[in-house]
C-alpha cells in the first residue's frame, strides 16, 4: 500500500470514527442503531455496512473510546450496546474541532475565485 493510500485510509477511518462517536454521544446503542442514526442524520447519503461499522467499533473499543455490554433490545433480543467513555467524549470534541477547521479551509478554497 502506498503512503498516499495509507493517508487516505487514515482520513476515512478518522471520519468514520468521528461519526460513530457522534452517534453514541446522545445514548448507548447497538450496531444497527448506530447505522440507522448515521443514515438518518445524513439524509440517507451515508450508509454503513457491517463490514465497515464493526471493525470501527472494535477499534474504538480497543482505544477505550467506547465500551460495550450485552443488553436486551426492545424486541427482546440480545445485542451488544456501545457507550461513549469520557476519553471518547474528549476525542469527539477534538475531532469535531479539527473537522470544522479543515472543512472551513476546504470551503474557502472551493469558494475562492468567484467560480
Amino acid at each position: 500500500m502506498s503512503v498516499q493510500s495509507r493517508e487516505k485510509e487514515a482520513v476515512l477511518q478518522g471520519t468514520l470514527d468521528m461519526l460513530v462517536l457522534r452517534a453514541l454521544q446522545l445514548e448507548p446503542m447497538h450496531g444497527w442503531g448506530i447505522t440507522e442514526r448515521i443514515e438518518q442524520w445524513s439524509e440517507s447519503i451515508l450508509q454503513l455496512g457491517q463490514g465497515t461499522l464493526y471493525p470501527a467499533l472494535y477499534r474504538l473499543e480497543r482505544q477505550e473510546l467506547i465500551k460495550s455490554e450485552w443488553r436486551t433490545t426492545a424486541n427482546n433480543r440480545r445485542a451488544r450496546y456501545y457507550t461513549l467513555t469520557a476519553r471518547g467524549r474528549r476525542q469527539l470534541t477534538e475531532a469535531l474541532a479539527q473537522w470544522q477547521r479543515i472543512s472551513r479551509a476546504i470551503n474557502l478554497v472551493l469558494d475562492a475565485g468567484g467560480a
